[in-house]
């Protein structure tokens, strides 16, 4: 079965958001390999008969408002004046096409979707598309943010089908709501031999009305045959010793395969920051510094590097407000997609502040600065939510008919003039602005002319070699340049803002707290009096403590029910109805974590332990092994999925993976063998896909090597939280990296905490009674089951932290 042979005319279409499509088809395709039916007469085979094609146009259409306006979803809403009669998803639409013994039309997207804003205004807001729509169908829209468990099913479909998918998604149901057929954009009219969207529709009815029977036989067959194919079970429960060595090893070689030693990044164009990628190579990294093979771990950090230099310098960097935009459509990192994405910036934080603790380079630390600002300042609301999204389009002023992508980012080489005065001509060379455009970097940049005239700043050179070039000291040049990112910033704010997805959704917020709270110690390592430069405000560390704290309580008291311990997916005007899904738990548990270990307060722990429980009961396949990604609790959701891709995001297998292993560091024997039996298990399930597809599981990878690990290295700090010195010993802890630590920070005059640790591991709790006393600060590093001496400042613990690297490269 080829999903690329069935679809052909799918090839050419734009993907406008998702992951790699050559990962997702080729793990799928292996996913469904043992499913497959006979060769020629497939059920995937027989359903690839329709398909799209390229992009066209229709005049603005009506604004009738249907049923959708009484959603909360920001994606819904802006359909609520289709002359669609658009459903939201549920038994209403459902008994409708029972009742009118019709198909439905399932349109999934994003608020912040690009090419679903295309489709809205060529098809769903003509009125000769919504009259055969409300005719024949019954239509339904979906926010794929909203409900991530919809979008999993049908999306899985479109892939097996097609090799790839991407939003908008749209798909033909039964009325009892299985796949007919389905595609991805759509435009109106039949184009190059191609057909459009009123064909399709046509044709739909027609195979409705005289191929019923044989369709819905293929769409069950069809979901049958993904559903065996997407809830793997683990044959045994033993995991070979050689599946840690073997998958990570792999994983690392095919990445570095696939390097781009020019541009940076892992792949071709376009290029997706993809941060589970740079995690498992600085993992390597690391791993190759403990075994004294410099050479090996300088090759891999060069490659990292390159790739997050060359990011922050691309177009796909926003110079002007901070933040990282989707991907680029380039292999230079230079023409976005516009979109902002809370998790890519959450993830790749975390990427840049590791890169910072293994190079001391304050790049990386200011890169890491310059996203959390830009989410403090644009993405947080008034009780510390942080929200989902930012458009790619734009209105280029107010009151223009249209939007148009990248609007709001562009400049003219005589706007930066006007602008800048006397210190234009610098910022234009520096930021290669030319009065012709500058998307001329690559064929892929601007294929249709679309920014003609227009610039995406991209830093082409280093500040260092522009600096030395104009005559001037770096810091004086940082200085110029910084003030006039400011002045475009004042200039750019008075243009209409694109739209910002307001929805506030727990995973994500869960990867936003974790690289919040990491950054509020890490940071404290960089160079006392450095000189941030806008967007960056250069604030005290601290502060993003308090950012990760006011998210992690909004969760808590609008997004999680205390009775049930069940946490709901997301939050806009109330909770949503959508339950939490695995990620929505595996995340957080991930955020919580690095909360309490960041920041010492012992309540996130708490939460964390409670919410681990409740992921247990409500995903977890006790007989079968790994986590389903629903409850299982909605007729509706025909797929529960095991998701083993990490992606754009992560899989929420693979962060559970890892959350369990840091929990069985803190737990005494009991607790802790019993997290590790879950990992063992959970592997397991994935083992095969873990040794022929690693590249598709990155983290997983380093999961199954942090199990591996005879045992993880525990650093117990004991005193008083609050003192100077404590809070030095915290950061000595954090100022270097180690992914394989887990750190416990305990008072032992707090009779809460030791009530906690007396219950859950009673050798910590020793170890807090026993420390020396008079002391406001006492680490205790403990592996391989033996501790050191305790020490008593940040230096010796330092040196302490790093003496297994130190010694490995002194040996080599």
């Amino acid at each position: 079965m080829s999903p690329a042979a069935s679809a052909p005319v799918f090839s050419h279409l734009p993907r406008p958001f998702g992951p790699p499509p050559m990962l997702s088809t080729l793990l799928l395709r292996h996913r469904l390999a043992a499913a497959a039916a006979s060769p020629t007469r497939s059920p995937l085979r027989v359903l690839a008969a329709m398909s799209s094609s390229a992009s066209s146009s229709s005049p603005h259409g009506g604004r009738k408002t249907n049923r959708l306006a009484a959603e909360h979803s920001p994606y819904l809403l802006q359909h609520a004046h289709n002359p669609v009669d658009w459903y939201p998803w549920g038994d209403e639409a459902f008994e409708k096409a029972r009742a009118k013994d019709v198909p439905i039309f399932l349109s999934i997207g994003y608020s912040t979707c690009h090419w679903c804003h295309v489709m809205e205004v060529e098809s769903f807001e003509n009125e000769e598309v919504a009259k055969l729509l409300n005719d024949w169908f019954v239509s339904i829209k979906v926010d794929r943010e909203e409900r991530p468990d919809v979008d999993k099913v049908y999306m899985t479909y479109v892939s097996a089908l097609h090799g790839g998918g991407g939003w908008p998604l749209s798909v033909f149901l039964s009325p009892n709501l299985k796949p007919l057929m389905g595609g991805t954009y759509f435009p109106p009219d039949d184009n190059y031999g191609r057909p459009g969207f009123k064909t399709v529709l046509r044709k739909v009815k027609e195979a409705w009305e005289t191929k019923r029977d044989a369709l819905e036989r293929t769409g069950n067959l069809v979901i049958e045959q993904l559903r065996d194919a997407l809830s793997a079970k683990a044959s045994s429960q033993d995991l070979p010793n050689d599946l840690a060595v073997v998958s990570l090893d792999q994983c690392v070689e095919k990445l570095s395969s696939s390097y781009d030693p020019k541009f940076g990044g892992f792949g071709s164009a376009p290029k997706f920051p993809r941060p589970v990628e740079d995690y498992i190579m600085l993992y390597k990294y690391r791993k190759h510094m403990e075994a004294g093979k410099e050479t090996d771990a300088q090759n891999i950090k060069k490659m990292v590097t390159h790739t997050l230099n060359c990011m922050a310098r691309g177009g796909v960097h926003d110079h002007v407000g901070g933040g990282f935009h989707r991907y680029s459509v380039d292999e230079c990192w230079h023409v976005p997609h516009f979109e902002k994405m809370l998790y890519d910036q959450g993830q790749i934080v975390n990427v840049y502040l590791d890169t910072f603790l293994i190079t001391g380079d304050e790049y990386y630390s200011t890169v890491a600065r310059d996203i959390l600002d830009y989410l403090r300042r644009d993405m947080i609301g008034k009780e510390g939510e942080i929200f989902s999204a930012e458009d790619a389009d734009s209105a280029e002023y107010e009151g223009a008919p249209r939007k148009k992508e990248g609007a709001f980012y562009v400049w003219t080489s005589k706007e930066i003039e006007d602008t800048l005065g006397e210190n234009g001509e610098l910022f234009k060379n520096h930021y290669y602005v030319k009065s012709s455009g500058n998307c001329d970097l690559s064929p892929m940049s601007d294929p249709h002319n679309e920014f003609k005239g227009k610039n995406v700043l991209i830093e082409r050179r280093p500040a260092s070699l522009m600096a030395s070039k104009s005559g001037r000291a770096l810091d004086e040049y940082s200085q110029i340049l910084g003030a006039c990112r400011q002045k475009l910033f004042d200039i750019r704010s008075k243009r209409p803002r694109p739209h910002l997805d307001d929805k506030v959704i727990v995973s994500w917020n869960g990867l936003a707290i974790s690289a919040f709270a990491r950054a509020s110690q890490i940071l404290k390592s960089g160079s006392t009096g450095t000189r941030f430069n806008f967007p960056v405000t250069g604030c005290n560390p601290v502060e993003y403590l308090e950012v990760a704290e006011k998210a992690a309580n909004f969760i808590k008291e609008k997004l999680y029910d205390a009775s049930s311990k069940r946490l709901h997916h997301s939050y806009r005007n109330g909770p949503s109805k959508a339950p939490g899904f695995l990620d929505d738990y595996a995340f957080l548990i991930n955020g919580l974590l690095d909360l309490y270990e960041f920041g010492g307060n012992i309540g996130w722990l708490l939460w964390a332990v409670q919410l681990q429980v409740t992921q247990d009961e409500l995903f977890l396949d006790k007989q079968g092994g790994g986590y389903f990604n629903t409850p299982g609790e909605d007729p509706s959701v025909l797929l529960r999925v095991k998701e083993d891709y990490d992606g754009a995001e992560p899989s929420g297998n693979s962060v559970a993976a890892i959350n369990l292993i840091r929990l069985s560091s803190i737990f005494d024997a009991a607790k802790s063998t019993g997290y590790k039996c879950n990992v063992e298990h959970l592997l397991a399930v994935f083992e095969t896909r873990l040794r022929q597809l690693s590249i598709a599981l990155p983290l997983m990878c380093c999961a199954a090597d942090m199990l591996s690990v005879p045992s993880r290295k525990q650093v117990v700090l004991v005193g008083q939280k609050g003192s100077v010195e404590f809070q030095d010993m915290v950061a000595a802890t954090f100022s270097s990296y180690d992914p394989n630590r887990t750190v416990i920070q305990i008072d032992p005059q707090n009779t809460e905490e030791m009530e906690f640790w007396d219950r859950n591991n009673a050798n910590i709790a020793q170890m807090a009674r026993s420390s020396p006393p008079g002391k406001q600060a006492v680490a205790h590093v403990c592996q391989d089951f033996k501790c050191s001496p305790p020490v008593t400042s940040p230096e010796a613990l330092h040196e302490l932290l790093n003496k297994a690297v130190a010694a490995a490269s002194s040996a080599a």
